[in-house]
């Protein structure tokens, strides 16, 4: 068994094979785990620090070794073919190990939703008077409202009539400020 590895120029493959695959296996666990802020990327796009993938990062160089030197292993042991050959047919896995990654990631980093709810998704609906909203648009108070099945408490203030707590509003107006304009419902 030896002989496959390491004999004649199966080394050429089996050393990138081994050295791909052990990084490959490293860096997934740390993944899993959540230390992926041990970055050791060597990146030629200075794009979006949240990409989870680039061209030359230490992850695709890994995916690459790890398919060439299994692909061109496989060919050269397995069917006996060329040493020529097998670089080739090494290449052609390694590229197709990191075309497969960047698929891969790219659907993962699909999956991603930012879950955060803007004050704009509250107007019109309904809650409570949480803290009093003075009357006339003088200071302001806070309302209970649930936006998009979540129970939000937002800054309010109003045109009209002072609102107690536990008075019901609807919410007429977001504004930039993160408040919003409520009446009484």
């Amino acid at each position: 068994m030896v002989d496959t590895f390491f004999a004649d120029n199966a080394l050429w493959f089996t050393i990138p094979a081994l050295l791909g695959t052990a990084v490959f296996a490293l860096r997934l666990l740390l993944s899993v785990v959540g230390m992926t802020g041990v970055e050791v990327d060597i990146d030629v796009d200075h794009g979006d620090p949240g990409d989870a993938f680039t061209l030359l990062s230490f992850q695709s160089l890994a995916a690459f070794a790890m398919g060439f030197g299994w692909g061109g292993l496989g060919a050269l042991r397995g069917t006996g073919l060329s040493f020529l050959t097998s670089v080739l047919i090494g290449v052609g896995a390694g590229v197709g190990m990191v075309y497969l990654l960047a698929m891969l990631l790219r659907s993962v980093q699909k999956l991603n939703a930012s879950g955060t709810i803007g004050v704009d998704d509250a107007v019109g609906s309904e809650g409570t008077v949480y803290v009093g909203v003075p009357a006339n648009g003088v200071g302001s108070g806070q309302v209970r409202v649930v936006v998009k099945g979540r129970e939000r408490i937002l800054n309010a203030t109003t045109s009209g009539v002072e609102l107690p707590r536990g008075a019901r509003v609807r919410v007429m107006r977001a504004h930039e400020d993160n408040t919003v304009t409520v009446a009484g419902a």
